[in-house]
């Protein structure tokens, strides 16, 4: 039989496994993440495959890159609130204390704890600073329209679409350090300029006007004709149109799509059209983030966590439970959520495929000494964080809501 075969049944029975197993897997400590990385283990162990993702960081870094950006135009579309300054508050405190301070005190791990030098100590703090908004869906506000969105999913949503892109610059920052052996100097300049400066406003722009336009089309002409046709895959040309019109004038291409997709959402917020977006979208995400997960447990399966060591091993514990979670109270410290919220969303940064993108990208670019190390590190971090916030991660917002719940009514 043509191997063409194999793969055309494989690829069906991983759609039924993300339309379908959900159902069966409600009330269990499991996640369909969970258990797509054990079947990706399985058979690549079964099969006797050998897959490193070192080998291929080109292809690794773009079908990580379409997962993202398919992502971050959902968690757009979810979000319902108003884009008004002070309903963001919380989630401009995530992105601009706890995501350096996580990134500075990882390198600073990396750098004394795990001894790389320090470009490519920055590299692991810049490729784990983000928030995974691939991973984050048991943690994101639900689809449009669904009601009130609590502080714990907006904030986790918003900085999960925002720190893709506000992350960028700590990746350039260490290509930068490995061009010039680790010294910093005049080039930073240049660094905060473009990378920090430039792109980041660009990304937030193209957004923005790409959101406006497209939004003017489907809602403002011919009486929403547009809207009215139903046709939900038209998102994936917001998608892509989005991130290439930011690309193209050198900006964060990750900014953009959020940044399109909360201002198209916003020009008819009630409108059924924006759910039929929104559920291509999240269907979509869903099939890309399975086969991502199935080659990531088939990668560690093979020698993604060769060279793992009890350093590696306690510093992923230290990132995952102690620098995010301090980090991120010490960004929420005076916001009006309650204690137990502000817990919650400090401790849920989830680590995922999108950490594979930014090292990926960042070894096309430049070569890191010891990257063996920070590859190591990143499949276990985002293995440790696989398993661990998938099993608790429905239970506790379930908790969270009971108890607001009961303050409401009480």
């Amino acid at each position: 039989m043509e191997s063409h075969i194999y793969f055309l049944g494989g690829f069906g029975l991983l759609i039924l496994l993300v339309a379908w197993f959900p159902v069966f897997i409600r009330n269990l400590p499991l996640t369909l993440p969970i258990i797509c990385v054990m079947i990706g283990y399985a058979i690549f162990t079964v099969a006797g495959i050998e897959l490193n993702p070192r080998d291929y960081p080109n292809t690794l870094s773009l079908l990580v890159e379409l997962t993202i950006i398919v992502s971050l135009t959902g968690a757009g579309l979810s979000i319902d609130k108003r884009l008004k300054w002070r309903k963001w508050i919380d989630t401009a405190r995530l992105l601009g204390i706890a995501m350096p301070v996580s990134v500075a005190a990882v390198a600073g791990l990396a750098a004394y704890f795990l001894g790389l030098p320090w470009e490519t100590a920055a590299l692991l703090g810049a490729v784990l600073a983000p928030t995974d908004p691939v991973l984050a869906s048991d943690v994101r506000v639900g689809p449009p329209m669904e009601g009130p969105e609590d502080g714990v999913r907006f904030n986790l949503t918003t900085e999960a679409g925002l720190n893709d892109g506000v992350g960028f610059p700590f990746t350039f920052l260490a290509i930068g350090l490995a061009a010039h052996g680790g010294s910093l100097g005049a080039w930073t300049w240049e660094w905060l300029a473009i990378d920090v400066v430039w792109r980041s406003i660009a990304g937030f722009v193209a957004g923005w006007c790409i959101g406006r336009l497209l939004g003017n089309i489907v809602y403002r002409v011919g009486s929403k004709i547009i809207a009215r046709t139903g046709q939900g895959f038209a998102t994936l040309g917001i998608t892509f149109v989005a991130y290439a019109s930011a690309e193209f004038i050198h900006g964060y291409g990750f900014i953009a799509v959020f940044v399109a997709a909360l201002v198209l959402r916003r020009r008819d917020g009630d409108h059924v059209y924006n759910t039929r977006l929104h559920d291509f979208t999240e269907q979509t995400e869903h099939l890309l983030m399975m086969v991502l997960l199935v080659l990531f447990g088939g990668a560690l399966a093979g020698s993604a966590l060769e060279g793992l060591t009890w350093k590696i091993a306690l510093a992923t514990v230290i990132i995952l439970f102690c620098i995010r979670p301090l980090a991120g109270m010490l960004s929420l410290a005076g916001s009006p959520m309650l204690r137990c919220e502000r817990t919650a969303v400090s401790l849920f940064g989830i680590r995922g495929v999108g950490s594979f993108y930014y090292l990926a990208y960042a070894a096309s670019m430049q070569d890191f000494r010891q990257a063996d190390i920070v590859w190591t590190t990143t499949s276990f971090v985002v293995l440790v964080s696989v398993f661990a916030y998938g099993m608790v991660s429905a239970p506790v917002m379930g908790w969270l809501d009971r108890r607001k719940a009961e303050e409401q009514s009480g």
